[in-house]
């Protein structure tokens, strides 16, 4: 089978890494030459141009792109498919693209590997990236289930745990454990910019450790994807954001009145929920 992957960052270079080492045919586009040359070099690809005409020999074609850049590029790629071709994309926000996509494509497959590292580009491509993490399949009822059952055995082809939901649902479930996570970590750093006395935030800066690398990370990842995520996910981001406020609103309650009790119950209470996540 002939794979295309449209964007060789490190989520399509890695796709591409495993697919290779699995037999199949990779074929890549990058934007820029340089990308192509070290995907080839590095053994991501089989082969690789910066022109979208290379899909036409693909069976199935990856977008994996910016969330903004999907639509756009599949708007480009149209003309280079046949009928028969599947089209997927890996973004974490699923409902517009799905929407905009399913119009252009009907051979659509909306789809997101829940995986990732804090870096990006080609060289961030590492195997087995997708091993026992979730990939997401978000097919409509107009989707041709053929299309689907092959997107979701390439993707058990990676090692990875398939799940099947509405779009709508997908992207309800990722404002919690993905796209709040962001937001909560970036505001983290920046209120700890606020204190107002800069020799504490210099002591600060030394003394952190592992609690506020992990709590931090997210926050200080990519601006685009956060900006990307906000735009094509607001609704349900603002509506976890405001309910994360309001859970925010309650521990500062308890300790204004210091409750302790009603503290350690809440924190009883997030260490036994924690448990129910897949980490």
């Amino acid at each position: 089978m002939n794979i295309g992957i449209v964007g060789l960052g490190l989520i399509g270079g890695s796709i591409g890494l495993d697919l290779r080492s699995r037999g199949f045919h990779v074929l890549g586009v990058s934007s820029r030459q340089q990308t192509c040359d070290r995907a080839q070099a590095r053994g991501v690809v089989n082969e690789a141009s910066i022109h979208l005409s290379l899909m036409a020999a693909a069976d199935v074609v990856f977008i994996c792109t910016p969330l903004g850049s999907i639509e756009p590029i599949v708007r480009e790629l149209v003309p280079y498919l046949s009928p028969d071709i599947i089209v997927t994309d890996v973004g974490s926000v699923k409902t517009p693209i799905v929407q905009a996509v399913s119009s252009l494509w009907p051979n659509f497959v909306g789809g997101h590997p829940m995986a990732g590292t804090a870096e990006s580009g080609i060289e961030a491509a590492v195997k087995d990236l997708f091993v026992g993490r979730p990939y997401v399949v978000t097919p409509q009822a107009q989707t041709p289930a053929a299309a689907v059952e092959r997107v979701e055995e390439i993707a058990r082809s990676l090692g990875a745990k398939v799940y099947r939901c509405q779009p709508e649902e997908h992207d309800r479930a990722v404002a919690w454990i993905s796209h709040l996570p962001l937001m909560a970590s970036a505001t983290l750093v920046a209120a700890c910019d606020f204190e107002g006395d800069r020799d504490i935030v210099n002591l600060a800066q030394h003394l952190a450790s592992s609690g506020f690398r992990d709590t931090s990370r997210v926050g200080g990842g990519n601006p685009e994807l956060g900006v990307m995520v906000a735009k094509y996910n607001r609704e349900e981001l603002l509506r976890s954001l405001s309910i994360y406020r309001d859970c925010l609103d309650g521990f500062i309650s308890d300790i204004e009145a210091e409750n302790w009790q009603a503290l350690e119950q809440k924190l009883k209470l997030t260490q036994k929920a924690r448990e129910n996540y897949n980490l």
